[in-house]
């Protein structure tokens, strides 16, 4: 049973969200993403002109003459919403934490979908798949991803960007496209990735706090790593402490970035301490100039 709280917070995010994909975000998702696919529709006899790379040589052998598969655009897409929850996403110094914002992007994404009457799914991991929610259409099953993404409890605090995205890969048999939402503090996922951005269309939504990236200069801290639970005791009045902090969160967003931008993985960086719909629809903007 769904505590009065989560419900009252599945029906806010929905009205934020429903205004924003009828006033900025739904036709920039209609013109980057509706119809971009191809579907198999049927065999036909082969004609002069026809692309041979599309003779089916499988029936041309059976039947004793030249086929070509026909294709068709298809009319709806599958949008799957891979969310990590892991223990790291309990984290935010200002307006809200990483998994809340997390949580309302999926939804944004989702409601914009339906809108075009595209199917929704998703994901929820840690360093294992923690829920399945197999795409389907309407708004129900929209709110029902809402609910669980709001709702639901991981088992494990670790991150695997791995283990899910071969998951995924295993389970999606025709093309999709794929949000793939984390703070991305986790390694060895590249090639998981890699394959996932061949075989669908994936975009890397990374969430940030600003104190991840720097220090303030507050005396001495107590920080816990929600993860592995291991404490540390810093020093924050110590300039050097503060520049050592900085460059390795430089380090790693640099080492992120660059996972990225070898596979062609495109990204959009968001911050729980500022709005997130400006950068994203400044995105699917700058997308939709890319593919006219």
């Amino acid at each position: 049973m769904l505590s009065k709280e989560i419900l009252q917070t599945v029906k806010r995010i929905e009205i934020r969200t429903n205004r924003l994909v009828n006033e900025a975000l739904g036709g920039e998702y209609h013109s980057v993403f509706k119809g971009r696919g191809m579907e198999f529709d049927e065999v036909r006899e082969y004609q002069y002109g026809d692309d041979i790379r599309t003779i089916d040589w499988n029936v041309s052998a059976r039947l004793g003459h030249f086929y070509v598969k026909r294709y068709v655009e298809e009319r709806e897409l599958t949008v799957v919403l891979l969310v990590d929850l892991s223990a790291s996403k309990d984290f935010g110094t200002v307006r809200r934490f990483k998994n809340e914002l997390a949580a309302e992007l999926a939804a944004l994404l989702a409601f914009s979908a339906i809108k075009n009457n595209d199917r929704v799914g998703a994901l929820i991991f840690t360093d294992v798949v923690e829920k399945f929610i197999p795409p389907k259409k309407g708004r129900k099953h929209v709110l029902r991803v809402v609910r669980e993404l709001l709702a639901y409890e991981p088992q494990h605090r670790r991150t695997s960007i791995e283990t899910a995205v071969r998951y995924l890969n295993n389970v999606l048999t025709k093309k999709c496209v794929i949000f793939l939402i984390s703070d991305f503090i986790d390694q060895g996922y590249e090639k998981a990735l890699r394959v996932a951005n061949q075989r669908h269309d994936l975009v890397a939504l990374a969430i940030n706090d600003p104190r991840e990236r720097d220090l303030p200069r507050a005396g001495i801290l107590q920080l816990i790593d929600p993860e592995t639970q291991e404490v540390f005791w810093v020093d924050t009045s110590l300039s050097q402490v503060r520049e050592r902090y900085k460059k390795l969160s430089a380090d790693f967003i640099d080492r992120r970035n660059k996972i990225f931008k070898r596979n062609r993985i495109e990204f959009v960086d968001l911050f729980t301490d500022k709005p997130y719909d400006v950068p994203l629809v400044k995105f699917f903007r700058q997308r939709a100039k890319r593919f006219r």
